[in-house]
């Protein structure tokens, strides 16, 4: 009897001690503490908070972070953040996320070379090229041809995006500066049906916007954009991942990390998505479109990833 009630307890403090024992500190680094940031840690805290993982700062890099314990997982919030993470030179896994795919490559090659491998992952704001494509399919289907503005962030794009935009004809100009923007996009909209705006903080940056939209409209071709506040700007529409889709998808990643790993998996694209329109826009553009409710089902329903 006292062998059995031994084995018991052993049992019993087994069960106790291992939650303990697989939990790990992660630090969540914020390239501001407000907007969209912040959106992201409320959101991660909640997700996060019946796993093992345990949140051991949440902020900017500043001296009273770095001078803390080192976690075992940076998640790196936003470009900044990333690149304050990497230039602490500690081989602490860090998950970017917020970012796209251009600006963490950048940062990558500046700052993280001789990182060990699986050492540097991210989640990155840029939709699946099949997805752009079945929403531009769906919310406009007699619109054929897709006019791209590329710069030394998103040539490298275009190639994967021809493929990829099945159906959909890509003319492209390429725009080497601020002075060439005007007439790039002044020569590139009689030949197509629309304007397929992509993450390039070159291009599409607060002084641009205006007037990129401002012209669109003086000849009458929509912009499918990349964030919602793009379309509260002008764009007829846009497709785009939440800081809190973001953070369930990082949320869901440490879940499924094994206990003890040290490598983290290859650079994901986001899982889930949202999508906005400006009735406004459309109105003015005399275009019918479908709500959004609509556009989600279509889009799951022509297989784009969800």
């Amino acid at each position: 009897m006292a062998r059995i009630v031994f084995r018991a307890w052993v049992l019993l403090l087994a069960f106790t001690l291992l939650p303990q024992a697989m939990a790990a500190n992660v630090a969540l680094v914020l390239s501001d503490n407000g907007g969209p940031y912040a959106e992201f840690a409320t959101s991660f805290e909640e997700f996060s908070s019946k796993s093992n993982w345990k949140i051991s700062y949440v902020g900017k890099i500043d001296g009273q972070a770095s001078a803390q314990t080192r976690p075992d997982l940076i998640i790196a919030v936003g470009s900044e953040a990333f690149r304050a993470s990497l230039a602490l030179g500690v081989n602490t896994p860090i998950l970017a996320t917020l970012i796209p795919r251009h600006s963490y490559d950048k940062i990558f090659s500046e700052f993280g070379r001789g990182r060990p491998r699986g050492m540097t992952s991210a989640i990155v704001l840029d939709q699946p090229a099949a997805r752009l494509g079945a929403f531009v399919r769906q919310l406009l289907p007699t619109y054929q041809r897709v006019g791209l503005l590329s710069s030394d962030e998103t040539r490298s794009q275009l190639p994967a995006l021809r493929q990829s935009l099945g159906g959909l004809i890509i003319d492209n100009e390429d725009v080497s500066g601020d002075p060439a923007l005007l007439g790039a996009i002044n020569t590139l909209l009689p030949r197509v049906n629309l304007l397929l705006a992509l993450p390039d903080s070159s291009i599409y940056k607060r002084d641009n916007i205006k007037a990129i939209l401002v012209t669109t409209f003086r000849h009458q071709r929509p912009v499918i954009a990349f964030s919602k506040a793009f379309v509260t700007a002008g764009a007829l529409a846009a497709i785009y991942s939440t800081p809190s889709q973001l953070a369930r998808q990082s949320t869901d990643l440490l879940l499924a990390l094994p206990a003890g790993a040290t490598a983290l998996p290859a650079i994901q694209m986001p899982g889930q998505f949202a999508i906005s329109i400006n009735s406004y826009v459309a109105q003015s553009l005399n275009l019918d479109l479908p709500d959004e409710a609509s556009l989600r089902r279509a889009l799951q329903a022509d297989g784009a990833p969800k």
